[in-house]
């Protein structure tokens, strides 16, 4: 009976999910050359070459992206029986507000990977526009909250820079009548920077809808009957970046933020709160893509 080494597996998984060696030795915090002396323990344990060293970059074999799979399974099974069996006794409930259109893929891995972590505590989601987080943030309702907002308050910490994009629906005209049929909520954050964007541009406009929910504004949109502006990367599978080639104007960048009570549990909120930071920087895998080429990385 032979057993897999665990932390052989953490940097073999480790150097799949953050591009290399250089990288995946500083989240593991461990030397380059220990990082690769466990991937050749590793290799060398099941007898496979894991990783094709033969081009300029490495790349995983079959076997390697086979074992992948495996190992993520392993190490998050470990991960939850230590945390379960000897970790402390957390009960209570937390209060999380998130934008609607940042919510995926970042926020289901976070509260899965909390929610393992603190079996016991009951995690409330809300899902509402910034201004209203924030409100709620102000009135104590909620314990953690993130905003997307071009000009964040003092006390938020910035998590990423992101881009914003004109959106439609595949493939639509909408985009191109005149006057341009904008489409969103009264409350929408966007919206006011938006239509200054196009005032200022020259272009003509009115409102496609009016209403206070996002479902019937991604209806007007998916229908061709207006366009509107969200951050690059966070439009439903509905919809689509419209193709504009500077026929409409910049929109500029959009911060994603986060503002943190300091009341409550300081272990249960600093492990909440650095979960969240990692899935919008990275700077622990949430996600672990499947990887089927990553980066060299000189050891």
């Amino acid at each position: 009976m032979r057993n897999l080494d665990m932390t052989a597996l953490r940097s073999f998984v480790a150097v799949a999910d953050h591009g290399g060696v250089t990288r995946a030795a500083g989240v593991l915090n461990f030397t380059q050359s220990a990082v690769s002396m466990q991937l050749k323990r590793l290799e060398e344990m099941i007898g496979i070459d894991l990783l094709d060293r033969s081009a300029r970059k490495i790349a995983l074999t079959p076997s390697g992206e086979q074992l992948l799979g495996y190992a993520r399974r392993i190490i998050d099974m470990n991960d939850e029986a230590m945390s379960r069996l000897t970790s402390e006794v957390f009960e209570g409930q937390v209060t999380i507000g998130v934008p609607h259109d940042i919510v995926y893929p970042v926020i289901p891995r976070v509260l899965q990977r909390f929610n393992a972590e603190f079996p016991r505590m009951k995690v409330q989601l809300i899902s509402a526009y910034t201004s209203k987080l924030k409100d709620d943030f102000a009135r104590g309702q909620a314990d953690v909250v993130l905003t997307t907002e071009a000009k964040p308050d003092a006390e938020a910490e910035v998590l990423d820079e992101r881009p914003m994009a004109w959106v439609g629906a595949p493939g639509g005209t909408a985009w191109r009548q005149r006057p341009l049929r904008y489409a969103s909520a009264k409350t929408c954050i966007f919206r006011a920077d938006a239509i200054r964007a196009l005032e200022q541009a020259g272009i003509d406009w009115e409102s496609a809808v009016e209403t206070e929910q996002d479902r019937t504004v991604e209806a007007t949109i998916s229908a061709d009957l207006g366009v509107c502006a969200m951050i690059e990367g966070t439009e439903p599978p509905q919809l689509a970046r419209i193709d504009h080639n500077g026929e409409l104007p910049a929109l500029g960048i959009q911060k994603i933020c986060m503002y943190a009570q300091t009341r409550g549990s300081a272990q249960v909120l600093d492990r909440l709160t650095s979960l969240l930071r990692a899935g919008y920087t990275g700077g622990e895998s949430l996600e672990r893509p499947m990887l089927r080429e990553v980066v060299r990385a000189t050891a």
